[in-house]
């Protein structure tokens, strides 16, 4: 034990003004109450060592820590607070004052953390593309490539963007329709950061959306798998000359439940996945003659 520790186990006032000695629970510092000398500082504190805790209200008694630190908070949980309630010098209190007023960088990651956080609850997106999304993000804030631009825009990108590098089957279309932007303006901004930040543009794979409409439509795995082999043909005969890759998802469900005596119809398919008709028709027609499918 060091000699600080004698000094506060034998002295219950402190040695230099005679106040009382108190330990603040929160930084586990020994201090005098009357002229705030420190006598000790971060002491260990063993009072909760080896407790087993066996519901919410004593796992939360119980933690030494304080929250995790999260990309998905503006200052990533490392904010400092100051109570102004017990505050009386007028310096002091003018001081709190404006450490309560937020930044603009602030308030933009706010904006743009609370637009991240409904899109992704209202599409499911998993947390890790979440936090991907808002690093990304982050960085093109730090390069300014928000001058210009729309913040929700930018947000939209961003997940976009994350959803293609982890190949989530996720598409532009359902996060424009979540989004409060148009579709010009987030293509703008996903074009910004591919040049800006030179990312490498993720290659998307149609036969990935399949297994997740399939599920919708509720087809049997051998449709889904018929629809995944045409799909995966077309594209390594043929390419998707740039063209939605919904239509040829769409079109390959569809043929697939033709030949399988699964019934579905085009409205039911083009309805679920958000193209029309006409474009469904189109799509089974050019595959039906270059992959030469008869039914």
């Amino acid at each position: 034990m060091s000699a600080t520790s004698d000094l506060i186990k034998n002295a219950s006032k402190c040695p230099e003004c005679g106040g009382d000695i108190i330990v603040i629970e929160g930084s586990g510092d020994t201090v005098c109450n009357q002229c705030g000398l420190i006598l000790e500082e971060k002491s260990v504190d063993f009072s909760h060592a080896g407790r087993r805790s066996f519901n919410e209200q004593e796992k939360k008694n119980r933690d030494h820590v304080g929250s995790p630190i999260s990309i998905m908070v503006p200052d990533i949980s490392l904010t400092t607070t100051i109570n102004r309630s017990e505050i009386k010098n007028p310096d002091l209190k003018r001081a709190a004052k404006w450490d309560t007023r937020i930044t603009w960088q602030k308030r933009n990651l706010l904006i743009a953390t609370t637009e991240l956080k409904r899109i992704s609850s209202n599409l499911n997106v998993p947390d890790y593309i979440m936090k991907e999304a808002m690093r990304l993000y982050k960085i093109a804030f730090s390069r300014k490539l928000l001058r210009g631009r729309s913040i929700n825009g930018m947000v939209a990108a961003c997940l976009y963007y994350a959803l293609r590098k982890e190949k989530i089957p996720i598409t532009f279309q359902e996060i424009l329709d979540e989004s409060a932007e148009n579709e010009n303006d987030i293509k703008r901004c996903y074009s910004a950061l591919i040049k800006e930040l030179k990312l490498k543009i993720p290659s998307r794979e149609p036969s990935n959306l399949i297994p997740r409409f399939a599920s919708k439509l509720g087809v049997p795995a051998e449709v889904e798998q018929l629809a995944i082999k045409i799909t995966k043909e077309f594209i390594k005969r043929f390419g998707i000359s740039g063209k939605d890759p919904r239509g040829l998802v769409a079109a390959a469900l569809y043929l697939a439940g033709k030949i399988k005596h699964v019934d579905l119809t085009q409205n039911e398919i083009a309805t679920l996945i958000g193209i029309t008709e006409v474009t469904l028709r189109s799509r089974c027609k050019e595959i039906k003659k270059k992959l030469n499918i008869f039914i």
